[in-house]
Formats: structure tokens, sequence, C-alpha cells
């Protein structure tokens, strides 16, 4: 594969990896916990850990086909068959269910390794593009604002994980968290889809609890009322926990926390910033020609190549990692579409050329990180003397 993309110093940090998490939902530790130890029984020994990652992604990726094929404006007004609702919940279930048993498979045939971790992490970052497209579909969110927040919480939040995990070396689930309670509530919500349809989600709070609501809620949907619940539990539980682990992780290795933070946090915001300001520009046409869905697959990848580096950077115990040069057209696109507010200009982009740009964006963003991806694991394979997908005969012997 050429050069390897890791120095010597990062190959051999390697062998200092040792996975660590914690994970406080009771829903994990009381019920879900027994279900994922009686479905690891229905893998085959010879069935490599990543290859289930791997399949597991392919379910999200199949229902992102079908929303395409039968759901492409993601509007409730034009909600598709009832199945592909069900559909949607399947493979989000299904995507959980692999994420959780890749684990316990790599115990079972003695095959744990880092390469495990990065593979599984890339791919969850990776299907924060692909199940956000999912549930905009099965919400009937459409192409509004409120898809482009609750995108932007997604990514966010994976992101301050991502980077609390960096500085803690441990994976931190809370008592409620995003891949348990969170895909949980999303599947029965996609269930409520399938049944009712996404039209459900637009019924004002006032049809179902007629009196006793504040007067600030009385004009809430249900869509509304959610976005207020994870935007609140983002801000009060999720963004406050990583920061406080960060800044524990910091005093205890003196780190200067806030130059830290803010060395650490600026590709996000950056990421972030430039995915709002692009998308919400009134000289962008995503929203109002209904392209937040290529939209969302092209920064989707950027996003999961800048969390991969991070997760790769905590594995071979790097310095922080400086944000990937795949940034560079998303900042452009948030540029061009926000010069005509304040220079005297007519639109650079058409709803054609914008259209046109994304999907280039995407190709090519996706070639880049396939390209950086598979010589990482090459150099990770070669040194450890594994293979990524296929587990060696010796492991499934005896087992």
């Amino acid at each position: 594969m050429g050069t390897s993309v890791l120095t010597d110093e990062q190959l051999s940090n390697l062998k200092l990896y040792k996975y660590s998490s914690v994970d406080k939902s009771f829903l994990s530790r009381y019920i879900l916990r027994h279900y994922w130890d009686l479905a690891i029984k229905f893998f085959p020994l010879n069935m490599a850990p990543n290859l289930i990652t791997l399949t597991g992604l392919m379910f999200i990726i199949f229902n992102v086909i079908l929303v395409f094929i039968y759901v492409p404006t993601m509007e409730a007004e034009d909600a598709g068959p009832s199945w592909i609702y069900f559909s949607f919940a399947l493979g989000l279930w299904l995507y959980s269910t692999f994420d959780n048993v890749d684990g316990r498979q790599a115990r079972r045939t003695g095959t744990s390794s880092p390469l495990g971790e990065l593979f599984d992490h890339g791919c969850d970052a990776l299907n924060c593009s692909f199940a956000a497209i999912v549930q905009m579909s099965a919400l009937g969110l459409g192409h509004t604002k409120a898809a482009v927040i609750i995108y932007a919480i997604a990514t966010t939040g994976f992101y301050l994980s991502t980077i609390e995990e960096y500085h803690t070396g441990v994976l931190y689930l809370g008592y409620i968290n995003v891949p348990t309670e969170g895909v949980t509530l999303l599947c029965i919500m996609f269930v409520i889809s399938g049944i009712c349809g996404p039209m459900i989600w637009k019924t004002q709070l006032t049809s179902i609890i007629p009196s006793g609501l504040p007067s600030y809620m009385q004009n809430l949907t249900l869509n509304d009322a959610y976005i207020w619940f994870i935007g609140l539990m983002f801000l009060f539980t999720h963004v406050t926990a990583c920061f406080y682990a960060m800044y524990k992780a910091c005093c205890l290795k003196g780190k200067p926390f806030v130059r830290t933070m803010l060395y650490d946090n600026w590709p996000i915001m950056l990421y972030t910033t430039s995915f709002y300001l692009w998308v919400t520009s009134p000289y962008s046409f995503i929203l109002s020609h209904q392209h937040y869905a290529v939209y969302l697959l092209a920064v989707g990848v950027v996003f999961g190549r800048i969390c991969s580096k991070i997760i790769l950077a905590h594995l071979t115990k790097s310095p922080s990692p400086f944000p990937t040069v795949m940034l560079i057209p998303l900042v452009l696109g948030a540029i061009i579409t926000n010069l005509p507010l304040y220079i005297n200009m007519d639109p650079i982009f058409t709803p054609r050329s914008e259209y046109v740009y994304l999907v280039c964006y995407f190709i090519i963003a996706s070639i880049m990180y396939l390209h950086w991806a598979v010589r990482v694991i090459d150099s990770i394979c070669t040194y450890l003397g594994i293979r990524c997908l296929v587990i060696p005969d010796q492991h499934t012997k005896n087992k």
C-alpha cells in the first residue's frame, strides 16, 4: 500500500492500547445486556468482529437508499409506504445490535485489537449523517431548520464524546445516552410513524394535553417538543458531563484546560458553524430545492474523517490531530453563499451549480476518506499481524 501513514512510534504505541468503557445505563445493565449476550450466539465463530460492524452499517445505508427512492423530500406530506418506516426501525435496531455484539465477538474469538475500536467508532461517526437522513424522513422534518439543528446536535455530541475519550482514555456512557436510550426511543418513534404515518409528529401538544400546558408550549408540535427535549438534554447533561470529565483529565495531566479545550474543539466549532451558515443562508438552495440529504452525505463523510483522526490519535497516544483538509470545501461553501449578504454582488451559486458542487464534494471526500482509511487499516494490520475482515483459523479452533 506504499509508505505507512503511521510513524514507527505510533505503531509501537498500539501495543499499549487497552480498551476501557463505562456504561451507566439501567436499560443496558438490566435488559439489553442479556439480549446482546443472547444475540452473539447467532453469529458464527469465523465471522470477524469488524465484519459484524460493517454489516450493521449496511442496514442503515440500505434505509438511506430507501429514503432517496421513496421519500426524497423527507416531508410528512409526501410520506412513503408504511413498511418503509418499519424498515427504518428494524435497520436502526439491527445496527445497534451489531454495534454492541462486535466487541463480544472479539473477546469470544480472542481477536480484540485497537483496529476494532477504530473501525467501530469510525462507522459510528459516518452513521451520524446516515441516521440523520433516516430520522428526518421518519419524523417528516424534511428540508427545515429543525432538521439542521438535529444534525448539528448529533454531530457535536458525538464529537464531544470522542474528544472526551481521547483525554480520559475511557468511553463513558451516562445513565441516559444516545446509543442506548436514544436508539430505543427512535426505534419506537419510527414504528409509530409506520402505524400512524409521519404526519402524527406535526400534531399540536394541545390536541394531546388540552389543558394545563404553559402558554409557551401551547403552539408546539410533537416534533417541536422532541427537538427541545434533545436540545436541553444535550446542553445540560451531555455537554456539561463531557467538559467536566475533560477538566478533570487536564488537571490530572497538568494541561491548561482552557487552552486545551480551545485547540481541541475548534475543528467542531468550525465544522458546525460552516455547516449551519451554508445551509441556512438565503443564497443557498439546499433546503428550498431539497438537496439536504445530499448535503448531509457530503458533510457526513467529512465528519467521519474528523472523528476517525481523533480516535486514531487516542489509540496511538499521539497529539491531538490537525483537522482534515476536507473541511476547506465546507468553509468555502459557507463563504460563497453568505458573501452576497455583505457585498453588493449577485449570488455565486445557482440551484444547479450548488447541487453539482455538493455531489462533487461528496465523491471527492469519499475517495479521500476511503484512501486514508485503507492505508491506516493496512498499516495497523501489517504491524499487528492481523486481518481486518477475516479471522485467522487458529482463533476459531476449539472455541
